[in-house]
């Protein structure tokens, strides 16, 4: 061979002719995919949004608050980074679902006392300023309130369903494995002092599996940004 040339030769009707037997083997497939995947799992009341990783958002409240229903735990740290669509509804199909939250996780529960959870709260508030979004940051479940002012870098608020939390308090916590592994990094307390106050104990095995559940049996969900996380700059 002396020589050669590319030409680009486009693959459409004019070419060849459509292969009806193997249209109608792809359709079969296609038709089972678009039974799992296209099926409507539930109707939001509206679209619910996600629109920065680094602020509490509708869609993070409703699936924090959804991994806790008839939960045995206080707080719901929920990591912002793993929903991966800013929005999300009115209708939800089983797709939408697995690509908004494309994870299988279990959830731990963890019991802190109420200055770790306070420290834990400042410092990734904190880390989200200072790493300009490059750091980790929760979304929390409701009841939970924080205020976090990046001026005095101080946590001015830090309160569960209404009240305060103290440092001798204790406060059941519950996390998605990928941040119970990185604990001590993202939180910037040490996994063993947490370790010393309770064994952690798998709340969760399928977290996806949850809220494809919740969302089958309920209808009309909604969500909205209602001040659990502000932080002022």
């Amino acid at each position: 061979m002396v020589s050669y040339d590319w030409n680009v030769i486009p693959i459409n009707s004019h070419l060849a002719s459509p292969d009806p037997v193997l249209e109608e083997i792809l359709n079969t497939y296609k038709h089972e995919t678009d039974k799992k995947y296209a099926r409507i799992l539930t109707t939001f009341k509206k679209k619910l949004t996600h629109p920065s990783r680094i602020e509490e958002t509708q869609l993070g409240n409703l699936l924090a608050d959804l991994l806790q229903v008839d939960s045995s735990f206080d707080v719901m740290l929920m990591g912002s980074g793993s929903i991966r669509k800013k929005e999300l509804g009115p209708i939800v199909q089983y797709q939408d679902l697995l690509e908004c939250y494309p994870f299988i996780s279990s959830i731990t529960m963890l019991s802190v006392t109420g200055r770790q959870f306070r420290h834990m709260c400042k410092f990734y508030l904190s880390e989200s300023i200072r790493t300009k979004g490059s750091g980790e940051f929760y979304q929390v479940s409701k009841g939970v309130k924080l205020v976090y002012n990046s001026l005095t870098d101080t946590l001015d608020e830090c309160s569960l369903n209404g009240n305060e939390i103290q440092d001798d308090d204790m406060i059941k916590i519950a996390l998605q494995q990928y941040h119970l592994n990185n604990f001590t990094e993202f939180f910037d307390v040490p996994y063993e002092e947490v370790v010393a106050n309770a064994k952690p104990r798998v709340v969760i095995t399928n977290d996806f599996s949850i809220f494809e559940e919740l969302m089958v049996n309920s209808n009309n969900m909604d969500a909205d940004v209602e001040g659990r996380i502000t932080i002022i700059k």
